[in-house]
């Protein structure tokens, strides 16, 4: 079965920092790019971090220089470390896996001003 399990949301104030975790079933996780993605209220979709299976890392503009996308390929598991968070970061965010047209259930994230 293929699972994808985000983690690691919360509220916190702005200026905060907080780590999001997915983990996923190997057979999607394993030589596939993996990508972290939010939907804010009433907005599209929107790519925020992808890497790939050698590690190669692109973001998006808005959030380069303040969040780290990482991964460990013996936990079937991809990391998005966010700092310096601001209001507009509230979403809910969700992994996928290049491999699998698949969702998680997605994990909130909510910064207060």
């Amino acid at each position: 079965q293929v699972q994808l399990v985000e983690s690691g949301g919360g509220l916190v104030q702005a200026g905060g920092s907080l780590r999001l975790s997915c983990a996923a079933s190997r057979s999607i996780f394993s030589g596939n790019t993996m990508g972290w993605y939010r939907q804010a209220p009433r907005r599209q979709r929107e790519l925020v971090a992808a890497i790939s299976s050698g590690g190669f890392s692109n973001y998006a503009d808005s959030v380069k220089g303040r969040f780290t996308i990482s991964r460990d390929n013996a936990k079937n598991t991809v990391y998005l470390q966010m700092n310096s968070l601001k209001p507009e970061d509230t979403a809910v965010y969700y992994c996928k896996s290049g491999g699998s047209p698949n969702w998680g259930q997605g994990t909130q994230v909510t910064v207060s001003s």
